[in-house]
């Protein structure tokens, strides 16, 4: 708690004071709640299986619990049959493509729908917006049915297509209500000045639209990373495999290694976590603009 909000809480009336103790205890419980099972896969991942399944809440080293072993992540990293790190790289590769490809394509769709005037921007607006409505795993025979003809299965750029056409919607929508809220005087004084159509997108209006287009790249870049069921049904060689795929190899037929699930479910987080702290910044302006701005 922060010296103002502590001094801000002695202003106030003991029925108020109480009521804001009581929202700060529900609110570190309900934090708690989100924490604890990442605290329970990291010391869970950890143990043995025979332990684990022995006792699946004790800590390792405490209360006569057996000792921590490293030896999951030992297995995980020096074992060539699981493929982790080719599955990570697989991973980053489309992700990466992906986003670039969904950010910008909406950019350049949505700024033309919401600058452009014409007949067809209605009904090209409306057809883009139903891309939202629809199920993704309602296309997901016909897309590998016409993926299986065109010799387009198992290859290392198979799921960009269909990730950037169903990551498009959602972005177009955002940028062009943003691109919306931005006053077209701007754009008509650069044109008096003698700058070009796409000049204009390109160096005024797209450095206005970098908190949405973070925004876009932030809810994409989680729904890439961990799709599942494309990469199941489009992609069958286990060197294109992505890390989704790459944890069920820890499944077997009749049980299930858990503890060296987590620990490879700890590993392949760290991407993620990593572009999270680097640009966590970005990312609350990007979430906060996306959520006020047009």
């Amino acid at each position: 708690m922060s010296k103002r909000s502590a001094k801000a809480k002695k202003h106030l009336s003991p029925s108020a004071r109480v009521g804001s103790i009581l929202m700060d205890v529900a609110l570190w419980v309900f934090s708690l709640t989100c924490i604890f099972p990442l605290i329970w896969m990291a010391y869970n991942s950890l143990k043995v299986k025979r332990v684990f399944n022995a006792d699946k809440l004790s800590i390792p080293g405490l209360f006569g619990a057996p000792l921590p072993t490293l030896d999951n992540y030992t297995r995980i990293l020096t074992n060539p049959d699981y493929h982790l790190f080719e599955s990570m790289w697989n991973s980053v590769r489309t992700t990466g493509i992906s986003i670039l490809g969904i950010v910008l394509f909406s950019f350049i769709v949505g700024y033309m729908l919401a600058r452009v005037k014409g007949k067809w921007n209605r009904p090209l607006y409306l057809m883009f917006l139903s891309g939202m409505l629809i199920p993704i795993h309602s296309l997901l025979v016909p897309i590998y049915v016409v993926f299986k003809e065109m010799n387009m299965t198992n290859q290392w750029f198979t799921l960009l297509l269909p990730y950037i056409s169903f990551g498009m919607p959602m972005g177009i929508f955002l940028v062009e209500g943003y691109v919306k809220g931005i006053p077209v005087s701007l754009e008509e004084a650069a044109a008096i000045d003698g700058s070009s159509f796409s000049r204009s997108m390109w160096s005024i209006i797209m450095p206005m639209c970098k908190p949405i287009l973070v925004t876009v790249a932030i809810i994409q870049v989680f729904s890439c990373w961990n799709e599942f069921s494309f990469a199941l049904v489009l992609i069958e060689n286990v060197h294109l495999q992505t890390i989704p795929l790459a944890l069920t190899q820890f499944k077997g037929q009749f049980g299930s290694d858990y503890p060296k699930q987590m620990a490879a479910m700890l590993i392949t987080m760290m991407p993620i976590v990593i572009i999270y702290f680097i640009f966590s910044k970005q990312i609350i302006q990007g979430m906060v603009a996306g959520a006020v701005k047009g």
